[in-house]
């Protein structure tokens, strides 16, 4: 069916839109549509099409009086802001078309004895009737509408269609110079890779000790807090404190500056525990003077019930120790564990009992609380000796049972095994947390000349790098730590060979409780070298 262009028109007054039906009259008698069941077949048209324009009217009615609370000017339809709503309109009465296709059909079936020519002439009528009524009831001014022919439609069709495709092929145009735009910089960053040398990880063991009029980090005399007076240096006779005065610096990279401030907030939210033994110790307490900067200012938590640090009865001190700064949230602790071994007592009922020292299992320690670590540092090593062993009643097992291994029996093989074995056991704990950095620091150093520490051995040296400044080497000093690290997820703090320069730094005959003859070769005064270990361990992380 061919769609008639109608013309209408539109008034803003009370009756904005009105739209009559003509009366028609019939053959057969009276006014009325003609009888028969083509009468009910063209009624129920006229009532689609009446309720139709009915709708029309409300939708009209209200746009009406929403333009006119916005206060456009009463000729409102005439703009062409608002042919959108005449368009509307129209379509709307244009979906009517389905319907009365379909009571005209069922008309057709209806009333056979009528021509097409009489529908056409009724359906005429009818159009006719309701333009001239129409336009004879709303007047001026008027818009014309029109529907587009077939041919119209299609070529608007084709243009939608072109305009779609020209879209499309633009937004694929963009996407290539963005792919070609990726792929230069590719092709340019594969070509500076190749021109620059290969970047190694930054090696901070490799370097020299210099001078810094900025050291040292904090005082030996506002730190008194955090450092054990056997270490305070600055409280002994020790008469030149020149020692204080030097600063590490790699060779190929640079440390970042190491500030309290930012220490904690990068650690904000963390916990840094120290495992191991007394030098291991010594690195916990230079790391809590240069975080706080020696002053007592800075408000401190002590947390060391949380991790079990308490003084047991009858100790000399406590396993360990753990303070909160609650400014960051940041915990630092250390835990006493001289061997890094697990250990349990044969006998527990006697206080001089034996020890079982597991050389292939980690201190309960590390394995109730690394959950809780963030960072995580181990040390051992000056505790492996027959002295220790026979001090400690320490007895060696292996897999659950005492060794029976000879070769074990030589103890720095079974201090061996233990570094091996606890670097492969934390190893594995740090596949289940990734979040957790795990450092292994290799061996400090002593300096012990002409004997060891009971055998009148000294270190009365105290010029300053008397046997060179510098660490030419690439690989570790401590090959038995750099092996057992090698190829796990554990990172290694290598300290041996820049220490060993400093064999002026020790406490030596100055310790306050040494006795006469006996030198400390194997402590560091603090402020010291251990602060040079954190200055390394704040840059690798």
């Amino acid at each position: 069916m061919k769609i008639i262009p109608h013309r209408y028109s539109l008034r803003t007054s009370s009756d904005a839109l009105a739209v009559r039906f003509p009366s028609s009259s019939s053959a057969s008698g009276g006014g009325g549509l003609p009888a028969g069941p083509g009468r009910i077949c063209t009624f129920l048209f006229c009532v689609v099409l009446r309720v139709g324009l009915v709708l029309v009217q409300g939708r009209c009615k209200a746009q009406l009086k929403e333009n006119s609370d916005y206060g456009y000017e009463e000729d409102w339809i005439a703009r062409a802001s608002h042919i959108e709503l005449i368009e509307s309109l129209y379509a709307e009465q244009v979906l009517l078309i389905p319907s009365l296709t379909s009571l005209l059909i069922l008309s057709e079936y209806a009333r056979p004895q009528l021509s097409v020519e009489d529908d056409s002439s009724v359906l005429g009528k009818l159009r006719n009737s309701l333009s001239e009524d129409a336009e004879a009831t709303i007047g001026t001014p008027s818009v014309e509408i029109s529907t587009p022919s077939s041919t119209e439609r299609e070529k608007v069709n084709e243009d939608l269609k072109e305009d779609l495709t020209a879209s499309e092929s633009e937004k694929e145009h963009e996407d290539l110079k963005k792919d070609l735009r990726a792929t230069d910089s590719e092709k340019e960053h594969e070509n500076l890779e190749k021109d620059l040398p290969l970047k190694k990880d930054c090696n901070f063991a490799k370097g020299k000790w210099i001078k810094d009029k900025k050291r040292p980090l904090y005082s030996g005399f506002g730190c008194q807090r955090w450092l054990s007076e056997m270490w305070a240096c600055r409280v002994m006779k020790r008469p030149d404190f020149s020692y204080e005065n030097f600063r590490w610096k790699p060779e190929n990279c640079e440390m970042p500056e190491f500030t309290g401030h930012e220490f904690l907030k990068r650690m904000r939210h963390k916990t840094i525990a120290f495992v191991g033994d007394s030098l291991g110790r010594q690195q916990f307490q230079s790391l809590m003077c240069m975080v706080t900067g020696g002053k007592t200012s800075l408000p401190v938590e002590d947390s060391g019930r949380e991790f079990g640090l308490v003084k047991a009865r009858g100790a000399i001190r406590p396993n360990g120790w753990a303070y909160r700064f609650p400014s960051s949230n940041t915990t630092i602790l250390f835990y006493w564990s001289a061997s890094l071994c697990e250990l349990q007592p044969l006998n527990k009922s006697n206080p001089a009992t034996y020890y079982a020292m597991h050389l292939d299992r980690p201190v309960t320690f590390l394995k109730q609380f690394l959950d809780r670590f963030d960072v995580l540092i181990l040390n051992t090593g000056h505790h492996w000796n027959r002295g220790k062993f026979k001090t400690n009643r320490w007895e060696m097992y292996v897999n659950g049972t005492p060794n029976t291994n000879k070769r074990l029996a030589a103890i720095g093989n079974a201090k061996n095994l233990t570094i091996y074995s606890i670097a492969k056991w934390l190893d594995s704990e740090l596949l289940r947390r990734p979040k957790l950095k795990a450092f292994f620091r290799t061996l400090s150093p002593r300096h012990f000349v002409n004997g060891d520490w009971n055998t009148g051995g000294s270190c009365d040296n105290t010029v300053p790098l008397a046997g060179g400044s510098e660490v030419v080497q690439d690989g570790s000093s401590d090959i038995v730590t750099a092996g057992a690290v090698n190829g796990t997820r554990v990172k290694i703090l290598d300290i041996t060979a820049l220490s060993q320069l400093r064999d002026e730094a020790h406490i030596s005959k100055y310790s306050a409780k040494s006795l006469k003859g006996v030198h400390d070769c194997l402590h560091w005064c603090l402020p010291g070298v251990p602060d040079a270990w954190n200055e390394i361990l704040f840059a690798q992380l």
